[in-house]
């Protein structure tokens, strides 16, 4: 059994949670998301919280009674608080700029590049002087927003010797010593 999986999900108020026909439908004020899920059986108790079983002691059966824990724990708390993630661009002459939902960077390529952001997600820049620029991702959808960071950040990894790149805020760039002369 899943140590994880184990763990009861305590259901703040002002969310709801219905499941139906191998599918889980939370609903809070950020949002509403779904999942299906299967080998687990998912209960309410009336202490408003909820309690995942593995249908049978089968292998595949256990290992996926974690992941949907964690799956159904991280959909409550995206639709009561959200999530976060922020960017950072180091580099001489980085920038970042957003017009609502299109996101304009520069890299250090001869161009800019132009991303559409999904709608569910909101994005922020944060240009201070003397400091790096931040693109700042929030959305009540985890999932969403750790695969459009990992995307821009794929543009541009922190590379070893300088450290100049896209990076996760608070991220520890691994250095290097470079040429000794």
């Amino acid at each position: 059994m899943s140590r994880i999986g184990n763990n009861p999900i305590t259901i703040p108020e002002g969310v709801t949670v219905d499941v139906k026909d191998n599918l889980v439908t939370v609903k809070g004020k950020l949002g509403e998301l779904t999942q299906e899920y299967t080998g687990v059986i998912i209960e309410k108790n009336e202490n408003n919280q909820i309690v995942l079983k593995p249908v049978s002691l089968t292998k595949e059966n256990k290992s996926k009674h974690g992941l949907y824990r964690s799956l159904i724990y991280n959909m409550i708390e995206g639709v009561s608080k959200g999530w976060t993630k922020e960017l950072e661009l180091v580099g001489v002459g980085y920038r970042a700029s957003n017009q609502g939902q299109k996101l304009d960077i520069a890299i250090g390529f001869s161009h800019n590049i132009v991303i559409d952001i999904a709608p569910e997600i909101k994005v922020e820049t944060i240009s201070e002087k003397g400091k790096n620029p931040i693109i700042k991702l929030t959305s009540f959808d985890k999932q969403l927003v750790g695969q459009v960071a990992a995307k821009i950040r794929s543009f541009r990894k922190p590379e070893p010797y300088k450290g100049k790149g896209v990076k996760y805020v608070g991220e520890q760039i691994r250095r290097k010593a470079g040429k000794s002369a």
